[in-house]
């Protein structure tokens, strides 16, 4: 691929944000990290992005809330869920809004880069469908 995929990683937990970071970028990513759902939206990352891997629960804006709020703005950005607390019923609500992949944490590395292989793939070829 000629040009370097943006990941958008969005957890309140600094260690996971460090190792997402880590991982991505071995794999020649460009990763930008994030605290808050509400710190991601006020940056100027949401429109160079390929993909957002976001924690399903965080304090004032969730996840889900950040992807059914983006979604509503036209953003059509994959998104990967990532959880310490993988319910199925969340997991059923994040892949019924048109979540790539749901991961629990401590998730496997190379789940996680398949999942964003997958995401991205998905955001260079344009299509939105839930698959």
């Amino acid at each position: 691929m000629s040009t370097l995929s943006v990941i958008s990683v969005i957890d309140d937990d600094a260690s996971v944000r460090a190792a997402a970071n880590n991982l991505l970028s071995s794999h020649g990513y460009l990763v930008h990290a994030f605290a808050s759902a509400e710190e991601f939206l006020q940056s100027a990352r949401l429109d160079d992005s390929s993909c957002v891997i976001a924690d399903v629960q965080m304090p004032a804006m969730s996840g889900l809330d950040l992807l059914t709020h983006m979604r509503a703005k036209g953003h059509t950005l994959p998104f990967i869920f990532i959880t310490a607390f993988p319910e199925e019923s969340v997991r059923a609500r994040a892949l019924k809004a048109g979540a790539i992949c749901f991961l629990a944490k401590p998730f496997a590395g190379p789940a996680l880069i398949s999942c964003v292989e997958a995401a991205v793939n998905r955001h260079h070829d344009g299509t939105n469908s839930d698959g």
